[in-house]
């Protein structure tokens, strides 16, 4: 279970629990296609800092969803200054990854389920520098937490991304070889033109210009599937990302920028995979994946 909530001091001087009142049903029944119910969920949220999802109420993902595992991106917190509340939750190990640079990046993997080994980065310093990536080892097969290099306003760091790409890609298929895996996070590309709400203006835009969106189709190409796109086709109007500009998630301007994606081997298993756009905490909302492992 999640750890309390604060109370504070009411009008008359005795003490009011702060909890919000639980809305959301998350409940599911989803299956495989050949009958079988889902026994993992795993949950994967950029919060976009640790400490102010803290703040917005973003803990209570634990209770809407009761998940096996929970990845974050975007943490934005050196692990010396990790908040008691998201170390130390009742019946899960935590594992953080942080950037060098404190305020950047980062990425955690929180987890009911003890994994057998536990890396942090690609082997490559200069990306791992800025604490990208965690790869849990379990039984049946690997999950990796990543938070993708932005292009950057004007493509100031597409570069940047350019060499990230191709040596994440080969990260996975070495992994695959050994046992199939689930990648989960911010990729950072919104990968075809109903992934987002205005592809014409934007293709220019980091998130959606050719090299990026071919990079992701080169990563499908080599034995994985966009889970979401898998079971849904033709879903418009599901994004994961909205600018806090201009009013666009009460309009729903946004992008799908936050996937699993599996080892095509794993398709059997593969139950849903859920956007939960009514939460929020973050300019990006969970998404949830149910499979039977």
């Amino acid at each position: 279970m999640p750890p309390k909530r604060k109370k504070e001091s009411s009008e008359n001087g005795k003490e009011k629990d702060t909890k919000k009142v639980r809305t959301e049903d998350f409940s599911s029944d989803a299956e495989t296609k050949d009958g079988k119910k889902w026994n993992l969920k795993i949950v994967s949220w950029n919060v976009d800092g640790l400490r102010a999802w803290l703040e917005k109420d973003g803990m209570s993902v634990f209770e809407h969803e009761n998940p096996d595992i929970v990845c974050l991106q975007e943490t934005k917190c050196a692990i010396a200054k990790l908040p008691n509340d998201i170390k130390d939750i009742n019946g899960y190990k935590s594992y953080f990854m942080s950037a060098k640079l404190d305020g950047y990046s980062g990425v955690g993997l929180i987890s009911k389920l003890e994994p057998l080994v536990v890396t942090y980065g690609i082997k490559d310093k200069a990306h791992d520098d800025e604490g990208r990536c965690i790869t849990a080892e379990y039984e049946k097969f690997y999950l990796v937490t990543v938070y993708v290099p932005n292009a950057g306003r004007k493509l100031v760091t597409l570069d940047k991304r350019m060499d990230w790409d191709p040596k994440f890609l080969k990260y996975l298929k070495d992994l695959d070889a050994k046992k199939p895996i689930i990648v989960c996070g911010d990729l950072n590309v919104a990968h075809n033109e109903i992934d987002l709400a205005n592809p014409k203006a934007n293709k220019k835009n980091a998130g959606f210009t050719k090299e990026e969106r071919d990079s992701f189709t080169d990563l499908l190409s080599a034995g994985f599937v966009d889970s979401f796109r898998h079971l849904y086709p033709d879903a418009t109007a599901k994004y994961t990302f909205w600018t806090y500009m201009m009013n666009c998630r009460a309009k729903n301007i946004g992008w799908r920028l936050d996937y699993f994606v599996l080892s095509e081997r794993l398709v059997p298993q593969l139950c849903d995979s859920l956007i939960r756009d009514t939460l929020t905490g973050s300019d990006h909302c969970p998404i949830t994946l149910l499979m039977h492992m």
